[in-house]
């Protein structure tokens, strides 16, 4: 309880962390910034409620308080939050099954799962879980959007090309769907895609000073309009998204009963990992562009505070937009005041704008999501992983094949439960390399036995590189075993231990019985360069002792010269090897 009141307090005085910053100048900039930012979110708020299965104007309605309530209790300077696609799919994908999308059921859900969502990463951010979203690694993401596009794509064919395919089928069922009824498409309906998938491409293109979307939903209203009036409505059969009721939201109540609330947990925290990692991605680029020190906790607030105000403003749940976002920062933005200034900009736009929308074909609709699809998928990174890592693409193919296959609430938990195994697995192997110091340098460094130089035959010099816990207890005991098996001449084993970041109780036992089967072969275990909290661990356990504290050397050349004492002179009279300074001041070798 007392963390989350600090939390309350933190947030609450780190919410205008940035007012020192507001200047007459930085105010002119801002309002710039958030009339260009009002103005692009008009077509993806359209196209992203299309996405999520909602009426068009919830889109708008999710760009307007949501990313006000956001921008002020957030953390970023530049971030703006509002409706996503990925998020917008997400929501389709999981409660389709649920109810019919765009019933006023489904509406209802929706603003459930908002208003939960809003709940989990408020009491995160207020618990300073900030550092959580770490878990899930840029391989995830990649392949979660990868998938996130693919579907995209595959929900909009039937709008595209005007075929009769069920929503809310599954992934294969609609490729299956697609392929069976190709014959029937609406050739009408595919001219007007056409158009507006071709005219936004060349826009983006050739005109970026536009907004490619604007530029593609105007050239496919006039190609339908054209149609129409050449061969009537009869003939094309265009659908059109139909009139927007209202400018301003409505307030909204979620149903928070029980059943309703149980039935939903889990599609609302896969809705929190998948925005939250979305927001936090965008703002960390953003603040590294900007220099600004990004307070995690904080931006779990502003999510939290604007998803709850999407429950009870007729939105539906927000995450930072990657292409809002971008535009903010280059259109100037200082502060968080032009996110906020968007959505007052947004309700002025849409007096004027929201009878001409009315006119808009479904179809344009499902070109514009095409731009949005090919968007997420990131053919760069996708190519860099592959090439990178065979666990980091392996990594990538579950996910990307769980989000198309599965529930997407379970695509992520696989990805990030890979992830968490693959590291797992490496780490589970810590370095284990044979060193000898290297009589090419004046100090002796030590350098590893495979570039030809000789060990002792009595002494074996290891270098551990890596942590030591109860997953890598297992490989690191088999090393010491094979290494008394096959050099059973060197008894005595000298831990190089700089390198090791973490031991538990279990690697400091795994260490403690290897010295006591040293001493029963006659030899003994040595310890070297003990980090501090390493150190820690072995002398609160007792396993100093074990090991023995005159067997414990913070410096190299105390380590060798205690050891040096206790080996076998029979030994080394005949030995040659001779890569201690110690041995120096012994008599030459004697032939065997």
């Amino acid at each position: 309880m007392r963390n989350f009141l600090t939390g309350v307090s933190r947030s609450v005085l780190d919410s205008l962390a940035w007012r020192h910053r507001v200047s007459r100048t930085n105010l002119r900039a801002d309002l710039i910034a958030g009339l260009i930012g009002a103005v692009v979110v008009v077509p993806q708020g359209i196209a992203f409620a299309t996405l999520a299965g909602l009426p068009p104007e919830y889109g708008l309605y999710a760009a307007m308080v949501p990313t006000a309530v956001a921008a002020l209790f957030g953390s970023s300077w530049h971030a703006v939050t509002g409706p996503t696609n990925a998020v917008s799919l997400f929501v389709f994908a999981t409660l389709a099954p649920l109810a019919q999308p765009g019933s006023a059921r489904y509406i209802s859900l929706v603003l459930t799962v908002s208003f939960m969502v809003g709940a989990i990463m408020l009491v995160m951010g207020l618990l300073r879980l900030g550092r959580v979203v770490n878990f899930i690694s840029h391989t995830v993401v990649v392949g979660f959007m990868a998938g996130a596009g693919s579907l995209i794509f595959a929900s909009q064919l039937r709008n595209f090309f005007g075929l009769e395919i069920p929503a809310g089928s599954a992934f294969l069922s609609i490729i299956a769907s697609f392929f069976a009824q190709l014959t029937t498409l609406n050739p009408y309906v595919l001219i007007v895609s056409m158009a507006t998938l071709v005219s936004g491409i060349a826009a983006r293109r050739w005109l970026p000073k536009l907004p490619y979307m604007v530029v593609a939903m105007v050239v496919g209203t006039l190609a339908a309009f054209a149609l129409d009036e050449l061969l009537g409505r009869e003939v094309t059969h265009i659908a059109r998204i139909g009139s927007v009721p209202g400018v301003l939201p409505r307030f909204t109540t979620p149903d928070l009963s029980p059943d309703t609330l149980r039935s939903l947990m889990g599609i609302a925290f896969g809705v929190t990992v998948l925005g939250l990692t979305e927001a936090m991605s965008i703002a960390r680029a953003l603040a590294l562009k900007s220099g600004q020190r990004l307070d995690a906790n904080q931006e779990f607030v502003g999510q939290g505070l604007g998803n709850i105000a999407a429950s009870l403003f007729s939105g539906y749940p927000t995450s930072a937009s990657f292409n809002r976002s971008g535009i903010n920062y280059e259109s100037g933005a200082r502060t968080p005041i032009a996110a906020a200034s968007s959505a007052l900009f947004l309700i002025v736009i849409l007096f004027g704008v929201a009878p001409v929308l009315a006119w808009l074909p479904v179809a344009s609709m499902a070109a514009i999501l095409f731009l949005v699809a090919w968007g997420l998928i990131d053919v760069a990174a996708i190519r860099a992983i592959l090439r990178a890592s065979r666990g980091e693409a392996t990594v990538l193919a579950f996910t990307c094949g769980a989000t198309l296959l599965m529930n997407l609430e379970v695509a992520i938990l696989v990805g990030v439960t890979l992830s968490l195994l693959m590291y797992l697995n490496r780490t589970s192997r810590p370095q284990m390399r044979s060193l000898v110091p290297d009589p090419r340098h004046a100090q002796r460094r030590f350098a590893p036995v495979a570039e030809g130089l000789s060990e002792c035959p009595q002494v074996k010099i290891l270098s551990i590189e890596g942590s030591i816990y109860f997953g890598a207890v297992d490989h690191v005991e088999s090393h010491f075993d094979i290494l008394r098996e096959v050099a059973k001449e060197q008894k005595h084993l000298l831990l190089m231990t700089r390198n090791i970041n973490f031991v538990d109780v279990a690697g400091a036992e795994a260490i403690a019985r290897e010295a006591r089967k040293r001493r029963w072969d006659g030899g003994r275990l040595y310890l070297h360069g003990l980090r501090q909290p390493v150190e820690r661990v072995f002398d609160n356990g007792g396993f100093i002792a074990e090991v023995g504290a005159d067997n414990v050397f913070s410096s190299k050349g105390a380590a060798i010269g205690s050891l040096f004492e206790r080996l076998d002179r029979s030994i080394c009279r005949k030995c040659r090897a001779r890569i201690f300074k110690e041995c120096a001041a012994l008599p030459p070798p004697q032939d065997p």
